[in-house]
């Protein structure tokens, strides 16, 4: 009786560990994942704000660069 008991409490211990550790887990990627959120929407308003400004503003990934522009700047111009 005395193994028994003390098997379902390591069991016991052992489960509760493994939850806290899931939990921990989908907690810091939820946080990640509104990090980035939050990165991707800051950048798209800097980019918004600088084109209405009727400047060309250059995007550049890798070696590529394209350079976007309010269509309401052209159709002014």
């Amino acid at each position: 009786m005395k193994k028994q008991t003390i098997t379902i409490i390591i069991l016991a211990i052992l489960l509760v560990s493994a939850l806290g550790y899931i939990i921990q887990d989908k907690y810091i990627e939820s946080k990640i994942q509104q990090g980035m959120q939050i990165g991707y929407e800051q950048a798209i308003l800097q980019i918004m704000q600088q084109a209405v400004t009727c400047q060309r503003v250059p995007l550049t990934i890798g070696n590529q660069t394209i350079n976007i522009i309010a269509v309401e700047c052209l159709q002014n111009g």
